[in-house]
């Protein structure tokens, strides 16, 4: 449910601008999946959606399987539960749900 939640409030934000996202899942054969992959200006924009209040590197590893669409990678997301916006890495933040 929660994953249903932060799909429709990104379609929302964009429809809200006149825009429609390109979004997308991915899985892979090894069963590795990234939730939301949000496409802009040939860049991929990668989110996993945990219910979890401490989101940590396991919950963002699966981002380094997107190399295979030779296509740059802009910052991840990890949307869980946690009370403030913070970095897990460098290329990685984790929102909280009530931001998006």
């Amino acid at each position: 449910m929660l994953e249903t939640y932060v799909f429709t409030e990104i379609l929302k934000s964009y429809w809200h601008n006149g825009d429609n996202p390109n979004i997308f899942f991915y899985r892979d054969t090894d069963q590795k999946e990234v939730d939301f992959i949000i496409e802009k200006n040939m860049t991929l924009y990668p989110i996993e959606v945990k219910k979890t209040a401490n989101p940590d590197a396991n919950d963002f590893k699966v981002f380094q399987s997107l190399s295979v669409f030779k296509k740059p990678a802009g910052t991840g997301a990890v949307i869980c539960l946690y009370n403030k916006k913070t970095a897990i890495s460098k290329d990685v933040v984790s929102v909280p749900v009530w931001e998006i």
